[in-house]
């Protein structure tokens, strides 16, 4: 039984507050710390999740058998989808200010995730936490009690709209309980 994070199973998450702009460079000023290491950053965030989450991995053809973590940190195709996670997150940091281009980019990738690869949407507010106590174990020294907050603000806004895109192309919610 894999241990869950975050709030219970109902995935109706109230959308938080919109962020400050204080929080907003708060936010900014720990990502470019954060960037700075964006591959190793990206895979730590990966191995944690497929390590603590493994029923994760079943959306991943390419390393789904694959349970050593050292083995997942030298798979080049975990190190390609953790760019492209991080690049992702980079794109809605560097964007905060522009709500259009924040909902476009979460659509996107809402879109992607509920009818290419049909990953359920509760993985995305796993990986939100996973997220986080990434960041707060590497990056201490900037990732300080206040900007976690900013930090699950944004991936609570995050998430709330990914689930919104999935509602909206159709999503069932009972999907998630016939397994």
């Amino acid at each position: 039984m894999e241990r869950m994070q975050g709030e219970a199973e109902g995935d109706h998450l109230e959308r938080p507050s919109p962020l400050t702009d204080k929080e907003k460079v708060m936010i900014q000023d720990s990502w470019a710390k954060v960037y700075e290491n964006c591959d190793d950053t990206g895979v730590a965030i990966l191995v944690r999740l497929f390590v603590n989450f493994p029923s994760s991995r079943q959306y991943f053809s390419q390393f789904k058998h694959i349970e050593e973590p050292e083995e997942l940190e030298r798979s080049a195709q975990l190190r390609k989808h953790a760019n492209r996670v991080m690049n992702g997150l980079n794109t809605l940091v560097e964007s905060l200010d522009n709500s259009e281009k924040v909902a476009s980019v979460l659509k996107l990738l809402g879109k992607a995730h509920a009818l290419r690869h049909k990953v359920e949407p509760v993985y995305f507010k796993i990986l939100s936490g996973v997220i986080l106590e990434v960041l707060g174990e590497a990056f201490s020294e900037v990732v300080t009690p206040e900007v976690a907050a900013a930090w699950t603000k944004l991936l609570a806004t995050m998430y709330c709209g990914i689930n919104a895109v999935y509602e909206e192309v159709g999503w069932s919610k009972h999907s998630s309980s016939s397994g």
